[in-house]
């Protein structure tokens, strides 16, 4: 058969890019995956090779013919101007900052980005001498005013992913770059399947690799995708930090590739089931999925993004944490961890008061947050049931 090229690749349906991009099966005797590449020394077959550095791998900081792979194929989905692997989700969150800020700079971040980032932002970039300003994720143009001389960054995250606000990407963008800053988008809730960043104005854009291009709850990856005036920047960034992903999650996270349309098909049908079962349930006081037309944001959501994913959050009407502990430890089907994205269901209690320093929060109840997995959905709904009956009898 003949290989095809991102050209030719060009007007096939997502589904078909997946199985095809990244993948040279004649530069691989033939054989369908790229191996794994262990190894730290590359040889040089001759000294003027070795000074001028003529290879395409020169190192094993550097990259492999494993981890390109993976990075073409991601720049190809995610419609950059190239890839960088990072070792996990938020190793690539920092990557992305540190190319972008010096001392000095003055940031702005949505108040509902994942809190892992927040604290690299309050901690480290703060004894960077860069200040960090927390904005409300429903205002759009209002940011503008937020803007100062020394304004580098807008860290963006859509949807927020506990509690579930999206910033109107495109309209904060289009503002950033009439200012000449910065936007960088962790996309992870949606992947580019489902909302393509860089089209949407993110010069960088973020993925947590652990979550869905994994799948299986099995690896620890990151990538960041930029555009073409940030590509340069961000690889010098990368090779000054020998931040580099182990060969066999790269691997691993081929694998998934092949798959993730699929899996995130799947995810979105059934968390749309258990969101929408879990609306009609006098226990729960609103569902916060952007694909429900109740919840806010929908609009936009409709506007930007062609589907969603399994993740999302409830909140619960109240009632005591004795009565949340009774039905999270009794449920079966249900493990209790903080990732999301794999082929098992999870769910986690959460509380963003504490964090919050934009906006209030202030929930009705106890919040929970869900990933649907893989399992058949009526067995998750009647180990869910069974869960609400013990809240009850708790009080």
């Amino acid at each position: 058969m003949t290989e095809t090229t991102e050209k030719d690749r060009k007007n096939l349906k997502t589904r078909t890019k997946l199985v095809y991009a990244g993948r040279h099966p004649s530069e691989q005797h033939g054989f369908v995956n790229t191996p794994i590449y262990r190894g730290s020394t590359v040889l040089f077959p001759t000294f003027h090779d070795l000074v001028t550095r003529n290879a395409e791998f020169t190192y094993g900081t550097q990259g492999s013919p494993t981890t390109k792979a993976l990075t073409d194929a991601w720049t190809e989905l995610s419609g950059a101007a190239g890839t960088i692997l990072a070792p996990t989700g938020l190793a690539a969150i920092t990557l992305a900052l540190l190319t972008a800020v010096k001392a000095g700079d003055h940031i702005l971040v949505t108040d509902s980005i994942y809190r892992p980032s927040r604290i690299f932002c309050d901690t480290i970039l703060a004894r960077m001498g860069v200040e960090t300003t927390y904005f409300d994720p429903w205002i759009s143009h209002k940011v503008e005013h937020l803007i100062r001389p020394n304004t580098s960054v807008i860290f963006l995250e859509t949807p927020g992913s506990q509690s579930f606000e999206l910033p109107d990407v495109p309209a904060i963008a289009a503002l950033a770059r009439a200012k000449g800053v910065c936007v960088i988008l962790d996309n992870t809730w949606a992947t580019p399947l489902f909302f393509p960043p860089h089209e949407r104005g993110a010069d960088m854009a973020i993925e947590a690799g652990t979550k869905y291009l994994s799948g299986h709850s099995d690896l620890l990856l990151g990538l960041v995708s930029a555009n073409a005036e940030w590509l340069g920047r961000l690889s010098a960034t990368a090779d000054a930090f020998a931040m580099c992903a182990g060969p066999e999650d790269v691997f691993l996270a081929l694998r998934g590739l092949r798959t993730l349309e699929l899996r995130l098909r799947e995810a979105q049908r059934q968390a749309l089931d258990i969101a929408r079962w879990l609306e009609g349930r006098r226990e729960v006081a609103a569902v916060l999925h952007p694909a429900l037309p109740s919840c806010p944001g929908h609009a936009l959501w409709k506007r930007d993004f062609s589907g969603s994913s399994g993740l999302f959050s409830v909140l619960l009407a109240p009632c005591s944490q004795r009565a949340v502990a009774a039905m999270l430890d009794g449920l079966e089907l249900f493990g209790m961890g903080f990732s999301w994205g794999g082929f098992e269901s999870l769910v986690i209690p959460f509380d963003c008061r504490s964090y919050r320093t934009a906006t209030p929060w202030n929930p009705p109840g106890p919040a929970l947050r869900f990933n649907i997995g893989l399992e058949d959905v009526e067995d998750l709904k009647a180990d869910l049931d069974r869960g609400f009956e013990r809240l009850r009898k708790a009080g």
